[in-house]
């Protein structure tokens, strides 16, 4: 039902009274989308402290939609503007002149790419974010927009997980970072030397603890890579070896039971038993060799046999039956042809396969994350077969193009997994874009075979960790939670590298500059480590320098303004972390009693900043000759630094930038 028009107008004045730009020191953003993506990525921007008072969000979402997932409209704190068109219209109604940052994250390449160009002509200083699929367009995006722009694939990022789950290994993430290439792995995997920090620790009384305290005693580690394969490789490659071990017979008869269907094969089968008990019959009555007896056989089956009353009654009725069982043979074998060339043009034009499979991996949805989880597994050389109702979905040019067989039809149905052979598959990667055709077509798997594992999408994320626990249907991933990191970064122009999917939880990789002035500047390298929250991987030392890495980090050496420092974190860590490294607020000025008197009236002065006295720990701290204390995490997290207004930051932005 449509908003009345007096609420809504009562809403806009509201709002307008309440985010009104002007005078108004926090960062705008304007998130456009409906899906679980832009939830996430609002709700983020919302509980951010970065920015001293918060920030304001602006979510653009069409006039009448169906959430797939949680609402982004229904987020408490956002002003929601409805338009079915993002238009110059649509953003000056959004208020995007003069904002901080826009989040185009449509499932449209082509809508996104209209949309930034029209941001483009209402504002070309704001910062764009644009979520697109296709890596061609991508490229040209950022060459032709004159804004500030950064294009992401939420597919891409997500992708790799789904292909790890699927092989039952951890998610392959590896990243390249100033000198050194980077890989997510098992402890038991790598070298103790090449152990980089520790990510997760599992455990059946806490579950899975990130970034623990315990180094030695984690699960999942960050490591160098060394020229050692990927776990995920490693079980690629195996399963590789492992069906082409198959035997010849299998593979053979197996292609013989999806020649033809089951009951003509039936009567195939009985027909030639019955002509070999009677080639047997008649070797011995006539006293022949073995090979005379199948000539006599064939010859009597295929063509008959000239009448010999002489002959004994019981060699008369043997020559009978085979006569029978020659006329009953041949137009069998007729409709095992005209069978086979039926079934191979439906297979051509749905998809349907009828040969048997062993050791593959089938996908459900070929939309964005399935094509990306089709393409990572081929190049691994597994052997993949695809599910879609749709018959020309968006990966099916890919499948064609990698010899990936397609099959149409409701996943949800037994039949369609009958013919993708899922009884017999490594694993089933449910991929669509509807969670409840998700759910029933695991369900409807785990029928065929209870020990199948499945990696299940969904799209929000509370939900998938429901039915994780619940039904026990295998590994559940949301798409949306994974890659929400890197748009959240990119956002708020934050160097975030990469992020690792671990588990259900996401850990940027980010780069952070420390600002003259900020709280760790002039604070020991210790301060910086939390446990469970941020973890320090590198540090780049002010005027381009060298990087040091972790076996050389030394924590009580002091940081420097214009140092760069290496993290692994949480999400509240990398916003503690970035805000100890924010320049110092402006002091506000305030009415002070001390002040002048001019005419009987007291004129304010603005107040200075407090000058810390001797036994300030922080100026004992940095005192020549003290030790380097660590900061308690009490104290730590205590602490905030605002930032400075809308001009000041874009510049201190574009300076650390350059």
């Amino acid at each position: 039902m449509a908003e009345p028009w007096r609420d809504r107008a009562r809403r806009a004045v509201e709002w307008n009274w309440r985010l009104r730009s002007v005078g108004d020191p926090r960062p705008h953003y304007v998130i456009c989308g409906k899906d679980a993506l832009a939830y996430y990525v609002a709700r983020a921007m919302l509980e951010s402290e970065l920015p001293l008072g918060g920030a304001r969000v602006t979510v653009v979402v069409p006039e009448r939609y169906r959430s797939n997932g949680p609402d982004v409209a229904g987020l408490r704190g956002v002003r929601v503007v409805r338009s079915d068109r993002l238009d110059v219209d649509t953003f000056e109604a959004a208020g995007l002149a003069g904002a901080t940052g826009l989040a185009l994250l449509h499932q449209d390449d082509v809508g996104n790419l209209y949309a930034a160009l029209c941001a483009q002509a209402v504002d070309q200083r704001v910062r764009q974010v644009l979520r697109m699929f296709n890596g061609t367009l991508a490229d040209g995006v950022r060459k032709l927009l004159k804004a500030p722009v950064e294009v992401l694939s939420d597919a891409e990022m997500a992708a790799p997980a789904f292909v790890a789950a699927a092989l039952n290994e951890v998610d392959p993430s590896s990243f390249q970072h100033r000198d050194k290439t980077l890989r997510v792995a098992r402890r038991a995997d790598v070298r103790p030397q090449d152990v980089v920090c520790a990510l997760a620790h599992v455990t059946e009384a806490h579950g899975v603890v990130l970034l623990p305290a315990e180094q030695a005693g984690a699960d999942l580690v960050l490591a160098e890579a060394t020229g050692q394969p990927a776990g995920t490789e490693v079980a690629a490659r195996r399963l590789v070896r492992a069906r082409r071990r198959r035997r010849p017979v299998t593979v053979v008869m197996g292609a013989i039971r999806g020649f033809a269907t089951r009951k003509i094969g039936i009567a195939v089968m009985a027909v030639l038993a019955l002509i070999a008990v009677l080639g047997a019959l008649i070797s011995r009555a006539e006293d022949v060799s073995p090979l005379e007896a199948l000539y006599l056989t064939l010859v009597t089956t295929l063509s008959g046999a000239d009448p010999d009353t002489t002959k004994a009654a019981d060699a008369q009725i043997m020559q009978v039956v085979l006569n029978l069982a020659g006329l009953a043979l041949i137009p069998l074998i007729t409709a095992v042809v005209v069978d086979g060339i039926v079934n191979a043009r439906l297979a051509l034009h749905t998809g349907r396969l009828q040969p048997a499979r062993v050791g593959h991996v089938v996908v459900i949805g070929l939309g964005n994350v399935g094509t990306r989880v089709v393409a990572q597994l081929r190049e691994y050389d597994v052997e993949v077969v695809a599910i879609d109702k749709n018959p020309e979905p968006r990966g099916a040019a890919l499948a064609r193009q990698l010899e990936v067989p397609l099959i149409v039809g409701d996943a949800a149905l037994p039949e369609t997994l009958v013919a993708a052979s899922v009884a017999d598959c490594q694993a089933l990667v449910v991929a669509s874009t509807d969670d409840v055709a998700n759910l029933e077509a695991a369900l409807a798997a785990r029928d065929l075979r209870a020990d199948l594992r499945v990696v299940l999408r969904l799209f929000d994320g509370d939900f998938a960790e429901r039915v994780e626990e619940t039904f026990a249907l295998g590994v559940s991933r949301s798409v949306s939670y994974l890659a929400a990191p890197a748009f959240i970064g990119a956002l708020t122009e934050r160097a975030v590298i990469t992020t690792i999917p671990v588990d259900r939880h996401a850990l940027p990789v980010a780069e952070v500059p420390v600002a003259p002035g900020s709280e760790l500047d002039g604070r020991p390298l210790d301060v910086v480590n939390r446990d469970g929250q941020v973890r320090l991987i590198a540090r780049t030392p002010a005027g381009g320098a060298r990087t040091i890495w972790w076996k050389d980090l030394d924590p009580r050496q002091v940081i420097f303004a214009g140092d760069r420092l290496t993290v692994v974190a949480r999400r509240r860590g990398l916003d503690w972390l970035t805000r100890q490294c924010a320049p110092p607020a402006y002091p506000v000025p305030v009415p002070r009693p001390g002040g002048p008197v001019h005419g009987g009236s007291k004129i304010p002065v603005a107040a200075s900043p407090p000058v810390p006295g001797p036994t300030d720990p922080e100026v004992a701290a940095s005192a020549p000759g003290a030790a380097h204390p660590v900061a308690p995490a009490e104290a730590a997290s205590s602490t905030t630094a605002g930032l400075p207004d809308e001009m000041t930051r874009r510049q201190d932005a574009a300076g650390e930038v350059s």
